[in-house]
């Protein structure tokens, strides 16, 4: 049984669900995200809450229950409230600005990196002296906001001695200790 795909989904008000041919839409503030389901599958929306139910108790129904019902939840909170990622920036001389759509990162390399994000993503890149610069990413589609985020860290993954690179704030790096003398 799964738990995940039993859970009932609540759809705020404002946001609309729509199933059609195997394809569900869904429509917020935010804006508009898309899912392609597998045949069968069977979507029902009553008094604002959305459950979903599988054809059969195969082994491959099942998981991919569980991932219809997570993805349809993530779709609904993205375009009704939306999903931030903050990563820092560890090191001497790591800088990140952002003008646009265009993020300039400055990572010990000879050039910097200038990454082009795509228009569902927005941009923010805070300096303050004394303090690691921060870049926070924030869009409505959390797919895509994770593939961008992983992106942009394995430029420069943190490494163990001392830490230095691109994490996520909040994010612990197992330590190793130096060479001993």
């Amino acid at each position: 049984m799964s738990r995940i795909g039993n859970a009932i989904i609540n759809i705020p008000a404002g946001t609309t669900v729509d199933i059609k041919d195997g394809v569900v839409t869904v429509k917020g503030k935010n804006g508009e995200l898309t899912q392609s389901i597998k045949e069968g599958f069977e979507l029902k929306i009553e008094d604002g809450e959305l459950t979903v139910s599988r054809p059969t108790e195969s082994k491959e129904d099942k998981a991919l229950h569980g991932l219809y019902r997570s993805l349809i939840n993530n779709m609904v909170i993205g375009v009704s409230e939306g999903f931030k990622k903050q990563l820092e920036l560890v090191g001497v001389g790591y800088r990140a600005s952002s003008q646009g759509q265009k993020l300039d990162l400055s990572l010990g390399f000879s050039h910097n990196i200038v990454m082009e994000l795509p228009k569902e993503v927005k941009v923010e890149a805070v300096a303050e002296k004394g303090k690691n610069p921060i870049i926070t990413l924030s869009s409505h589609d959390n797919q895509l906001l994770g593939m961008i985020a992983a992106k942009i860290r394995s430029f420069r993954k943190p490494e163990p001695y001392k830490g230095k690179g691109i994490k996520f704030v909040g994010e612990e790096i197992r330590r190793k200790a130096g060479k001993s003398a």
